[in-house]
């Protein structure tokens, strides 16, 4: 453990914020690939002559492979590393986006965007249980709630490529596809600047390693600061609890141990209440304004002011993460996305549809800034990418159910109907993580994780 207080005691400094801008461009461009194929779905219908139905299944491509992404991160990190399954995923996710801008056919667009998918999923729940594990505890809800800022970029971009790159060329929306892949270069600058995580080499007895990581990163701190490093604080001497190996049927058996469930359970509902409200919210918004009277590039334009109010909702939810609480951040901006929703089913107006998405999409992602960074503390460090991993595709079936289910029934619902139903779920999340979360801020992953019920739960495991 005295390799982990060395790294938990350093200040955030340039390594850090290096590790920073490397995960988050990787959650930009994840944030586009999820946002842009709502600006591509009505030029999809218009050259394939689709129905909503087909819409709807389009729109719920990206989160399908999203769910078997992240499964297979989260057991793949645990087991090969973190760094290898991020390069890998990023690979797959730019691909597949080449492949869907040059699709002939709805057949393929629609399998390459589940492959894409599953890349950007894989992705997705990797950085965060990564990056975590190099952050002070004092600092970690900050700066993992601005890792997952990023994402807003992300959805600014994708509003920005809808509004001057899909409607300026004839296929336009291949072109902003194209676009999507272009991460595909950060690999190169990935491999070379990136480290293993040193927690994960410790669970795996490669401490030999982990001792060059945290010696690279102490050396890159003292020279960053130009002070002298603080005292290493006495450390936890008790053995480290054997490393029991993961796959899926282990990993489920552990996180709904009598130890582990009640933890599961809520993370596991947060993320599906946010990414149902989440994705049905922003792959139908550009649609039913232009079902509402708004022409298709107005309602591109709306869709840029109401993705631009992710950026502030994202980083005050980081900033307020380490001053109330993760629980209690996560509950105040379900709260307000509750209260958003429901103001959005009441008005009708195109200027007080756009104010309400633009206050409901501050809500939404500022509460993901918060499950972001919550999600990584309640786990073990031998299981904390599987267990992020799976509570992450537990949440996409949320996002594959809500585009479907809203195409399916804005008909029969209507637009009031549709964000009455979205009121009621998180309204269900807000009591949730009240009553059942844990509270986590300011205490190191060792503290939370690694002592108490969740070790007599792995010690059962090894037996």
């Amino acid at each position: 453990m005295t390799l982990l207080a060395r790294l938990d005691r350093l200040p955030l400094s340039r390594p850090h914020y290096k590790l920073l801008l490397i995960g988050g461009l990787g959650y930009t461009f994840d944030g586009m690939d999820s946002a842009v194929v709502a600006f591509l779905l009505p030029s999809a219908k218009a050259v394939w002559h689709l129905d909503n139905g087909q819409l709807g299944l389009i729109g719920s491509a990206t989160p399908f492979g999203f769910l078997f992404g992240a499964i297979a991160a989260g057991l793949l990190g645990d087991r090969i590393g973190r760094k290898k399954v991020m390069m890998y995923a990023l690979a797959c996710y730019a691909v597949f986006s080449v492949v869907a801008s040059f699709s002939p056919n709805y057949e393929v667009f629609l399998g390459a965007r589940v492959l894409a998918g599953a890349g950007a999923g894989a992705e997705s729940a990797i950085i965060a249980p990564f990056l975590s594990e190099f952050v002070p505890a004092k600092r970690r809800g900050w700066f993992v709630g601005a890792l997952a800022g990023f994402f807003s970029f992300g959805f600014v971009a994708a509003a920005l490529i809808g509004r001057f790159v899909v409607p300026s060329f004839d296929e336009g929306w291949r072109v902003a596809q194209l676009i999507t892949a272009l991460p595909i270069v950060m690999l190169l600058w990935w491999r070379r600047s990136l480290p293993e995580s040193p927690r994960f080499l410790l669970a795996h007895g490669r401490a030999a390693e982990a001792e060059n990581v945290v010696a690279k990163i102490e050396r890159d701190v003292e020279k960053a600061t130009g002070t002298a490093l603080p005292p290493v604080p006495p450390s936890d001497t008790r053995p480290a609890t054997e490393t029991p190996k993961v796959n899926l049927l282990s990993a489920l058996k552990f996180l709904w141990s009598p130890a582990m469930r009640r933890r599961t359970a809520v993370i596991w509902t947060v993320w599906f209440v946010i990414t149902f409200s989440y994705y049905g919210f922003f792959s139908w918004i550009p649609t039913l304004l232009v079902e509402r009277g708004i022409t298709v590039t107005k309602s591109f334009e709306f869709s840029i002011i109401i993705y631009l109010a992710q950026v502030p909702g994202y980083f005050s939810a980081a900033w307020l993460s380490e001053r109330l609480d993760r629980k209690h951040t996560i509950a105040l901006y379900l709260a307000g996305s509750a209260v958003s929703a429901f103001w959005l089913s009441q008005t009708s107006a195109p200027w007080s549809i756009t104010l309400a998405g633009a206050v409901l999409s501050f809500f939404l992602n500022g509460t993901y800034a918060g499950v972001y960074s919550y999600t990584p503390e309640v786990f073990p460090t031998w299981i904390r990418a599987s267990g992020t991993g799976l509570s992450s595709a537990f949440g996409r079936v949320g996002s594959i159910l809500a585009p479907t289910i809203i195409g399916l029934s804005a008909a029969s619902l209507g637009f009031a109907g549709v964000f009455g139903l979205t009121t009621a779920v998180l309204a269900a999340g807000v009591l949730c993580v009240l009553v059942f979360g844990l509270s986590t801020a300011g205490r190191s992953l060792e503290e939370l994780t690694e002592h108490g019920a969740p070790v007599a739960a792995a010690k059962e495991m090894t037996k």
